[in-house]
């Protein structure tokens, strides 16, 4: 008798583990479900956006997945591969965020029912990476080309993109910009090595979106320093980007210098002048007439003494420029950061037509214009009636360049309103037809799971999504690869003329990544806590 208790015991242990695993997978799946369907409603033009309010106060309104997902407290070890997978979709193509995570929790959804009818987890996972594989080909074959020449259609997919954020109205202002600054930045020869760094963004309070403008030029956050009654506009301006302070030099060490008497005070004050004064006459042999200072934290850039110096020299003067930006400086105006005094040569100044102190909004900004040697970089003065505004309206903007820089690195773009996901579906799913045994189930499953983006979108702009699903299913069967869901009329039509494009990078970067954390998050069948 006692032989099959043991062996009864045993089961019972074998199947309390499977179930301890089913538990954590099933937890996990749940868990990134939930964060996916927290975003799900901010998909499309008409999704509605998320206050996310901040423990110190702050508050930011954005309809941005990335966004929104970066600034969730996410404890869940599951859940932060979701957040991690939108932060990934925004390095690759810097849209279709929400579109990545939303796919992602549509697949898990469809892997618990696969789970439950028994299927192993690994067959699932290499069935889905076939799946996925294959959908990249067949939205590269629906795909159309794009030439870099042609700026319609980029402002077209800049468009798109800029349609379900919050500042969609300014998008006739916005995406010609956007694509603009990227031609601008952009080196035909290597054409793969563009760096969005190179456009600088500057947002400014007062006015509205529409005041925004390109600057032909460059543009400075900070005023012209007039304490001492300097100048505020140079014409015929040469322009010296400096690292060194214009102000009397300390110790290394806190030391201090006891002064007994009025005579060694004035010694002191008497060399502080002359070693300044020696400072400003080199800068003035130079031949430099404004003067941009980098920020400083041991010492002071600059004092009141200098300044005075500097101002009647006639040399205007801005002050606190932030180390990260001396590269895009030194590249926009043609000039070389200069270390030492010593070191002021007129070959390492920038020349520029005109340099003048501007007011915009209720503050002031520096704006360089006619640079004689400038680089290929860009500048952006961004306007908003309040922070919040100004902050979308920022995002927005990187997000259309993005698009753009999509179709730079490849350049193929494809229908939006979501039909390449119903496409892809509805192709996936004849070939499921065609394979055998569980892979053909579950890449029907696969399949079955991108509808929920025209789901979704139908859903958003308060349409019926069982009616718009089934008719874009219909057309997409009778071979119409363009149909997708027109949110303004709330019918299906033609992306194309409907001037609806995203690039093609954004779809198979959002699916291959959606996959890619849809298998790593089934291949996991335990936590391990660690001390």
């Amino acid at each position: 008798m006692a032989a099959p208790a043991t062996s009864r015991k045993a089961k019972g242990e074998t199947f309390k583990e499977n179930a301890r695993k089913k538990d954590v997978r099933t937890t996990n799946i749940e868990a990134a479900k939930a964060v996916a369907d927290a975003i799900r409603t901010s998909l499309g033009p008409r999704g509605m956006d998320k206050m996310v309010c901040q423990a110190n106060g702050e508050v930011i309104i954005t309809n941005d997945g990335a966004t929104i997902l970066n600034k969730m407290t996410v404890l869940q070890p599951a859940a932060k591969m979701l957040v991690e997978l939108a932060k990934s979709q925004d390095v690759v193509a810097g849209d279709g965020t929400t579109s990545v995570t939303v796919i992602c929790g549509a697949l898990l959804k469809k892997c618990l029912d696969l789970l439950e009818r028994g299927i192993h987890p690994t067959v699932i996972s290499d069935a889905f990476a076939a799946a996925a594989e294959k959908a990249v080909q067949i939205l590269e074959a629906i795909a159309i080309p794009v030439d870099l020449d042609d700026r319609a259609a980029l402002v077209k997919a800049a468009n798109t993109s800029l349609s379900s954020k919050v500042v969609s109205q300014y998008s006739s202002l916005l995406s010609p910009m956007a694509v603009d600054c990227v031609l601008k930045v952009l080196d035909p020869a290597r054409p793969e090595f563009l760096d969005l760094k190179d456009i600088k963004v500057v947002t400014k309070l007062g006015g509205t979106v529409d005041d925004s403008e390109a600057v032909p030029g460059m543009v400075f956050d900070q005023k012209a320093s007039t304490s001492a009654g300097g100048p505020t506009r140079v014409e015929n301006a040469k322009i010296a980007l400096v690292q060194f302070c214009i102000s009397p030099p300390k110790t290394d060490l806190e030391n201090n210098v006891i002064i007994s008497d009025y005579a060694q005070m004035d010694r002191v004050l008497k060399e502080e002048r002359n070693y300044i004064l020696q400072m400003v006459k080199k800068i003035r042999a130079s031949g430099a007439n404004v003067l941009l200072i980098q920020k400083s934290i041991l010492r002071d850039a600059v004092t009141d003494l200098s300044l005075h110096y500097l101002a009647k020299a006639k040399i205007l003067v801005v002050t606190d420029v932030e180390r990260e930006d001396i590269d895009f400086v030194s590249k926009t105006l043609g000039c070389l950061p200069i270390s030492h005094v010593d070191h002021m040569r007129p070959a390492k100044l920038g020349h520029a037509a005109l340099v003048e102190e501007v007011p915009v909004g209720k503050g002031k900004v520096v704006k360089v214009t006619g640079i004689e040697r400038a680089g290929r970089t860009a500048t952006v003065l961004l306007r908003g009636s309040n922070k919040l505004v100004l902050e979308e309206a920022e995002r927005s903007l990187h997000d259309a360049l993005c698009v753009v820089r999509c179709l730079v690195h490849k350049r193929a773009m494809v229908p939006g309103g979501a039909a390449p996901e119903v496409e892809v579906g509805t192709q996936l799913a004849r070939w499921a037809k065609t394979l055998v045994g569980m892979e053909s189930y579950c890449v029907r499953a696969f399949a079955d799971a991108l509808e929920v983006v025209p789901f979704t979108l139908a859903e958003n702009a308060g349409l019926n999504p069982i009616a718009i699903v089934t008719e874009l299913r219909n057309r997409h069967a009778q071979g119409e690869t363009a149909a997708g869901i027109n949110v303004r009329k709330g019918a299906v039509s033609n992306m194309l003329d409907e001037a609806v494009v995203q690039p093609l990078l954004v779809s198979t970067s959002a699916l291959t990544l959606a996959t890619e954390c849809v298998r790593m998050i089934l291949k996991i069948d335990d936590i391990v806590p660690v001390r």
